[in-house]
């Protein structure tokens, strides 16, 4: 179980890496590619949805059908709602952390306070999904087949993908704010270091408490939906009128790898 725990941390260490390079666009380019970055939004949403139902919904219904009294269908629709519900309480006070920031002004530390605020609120989102991954390695038995080994990865993938895009939401209006490329990017990377800690709680109380992975892994599952669904698809599909299937073929391109992964190695 430990080392279902080592490798929660290892995948969580990852995202935050990538975000960090995503930071670094704002040391290395003055503006990403937009093509670019809606592509690998699309292609994370579509690893997410369809990760979502074969490495987490499938996994929580066996699991629960195997080990607990109480019916499959209630364990996955309970852990699945709280799942989504906590990512919407999450959404909903980044929201209200941001319209706060932006209505810090007329004092000598509104620029200062503002970057806190952004600062909070992006580590804040970054708490369930790195709870999302850390359930996903923690509900791995010794022994694991290939299959649920690739499912927890292709999950840690999805997220750190999305995480290429957040790190440089926020190293860039850092820039814009006036501060200097260097501290752009150590603040920016900086918003994801929350996602290893989440990581390794995820993966701790799965491996701990047993009869909480069904609800554990449903609970991942509606959290990376909402993520999905309310974030990522409607990002990447943000300059649909000039380039209509960008974002759509990344999304199709996400479903069918993981597809492909699932069938091909199941």
């Amino acid at each position: 179980m430990d080392n279902m725990v080592y490798m929660a941390l290892v995948a969580t260490l990852g995202t935050w890496w990538i975000t960090a390079l995503g930071a670094a666009t704002v040391v290395f380019f003055r503006n990403p590619n937009p093509k670019l970055l809606n592509l690998m939004l699309g292609f994370a949403a579509g690893v997410m949805i369809a990760a979502s139902f074969w490495s987490l919904l499938q996994p929580a219904i066996e699991r629960a059908e195997a080990t607990l009294e109480t019916p499959a269908y209630f364990v996955a629709t309970v852990g699945f709602l709280c799942g989504a519900c906590f990512m919407w309480a999450s959404d909903k006070t980044v929201t209200h952390m941001q319209k706060k920031a932006e209505n810090i002004q007329g004092s000598p530390n509104d620029r200062l306070n503002r970057i806190i605020m952004l600062i909070l609120s992006i580590t804040l989102h970054n708490i369930p999904e790195g709870l999302a991954v850390g359930v996903a390695f923690g509900s791995l038995q010794a022994g694991a087949p290939m299959e649920s080994i690739m499912g927890a990865v292709t999950i840690a993938v999805g997220i750190g993908l999305q995480n290429f895009p957040e790190g440089a939401a926020v190293s860039l209006p850092l820039r814009r704010e006036g501060c200097s490329r260097k501290k752009s990017f150590l603040i920016g990377q900086a918003s994801g270091m929350v996602e290893p800690v989440a990581g390794v709680v995820g993966a701790l109380l799965v491996t701990r408490m047993e009869t909480i992975l069904p609800y554990a892994l449903a609970f991942a599952a509606g959290a990376m939906i909402l993520v999905a669904v309310h974030e990522l698809i409607p990002e990447c599909r943000r300059n649909a009128p000039t380039q209509p299937y960008i974002a759509t073929m990344g999304i199709v391109s996400g479903f069918a790898v993981m597809m492909l992964l699932d069938v091909m190695l199941g």
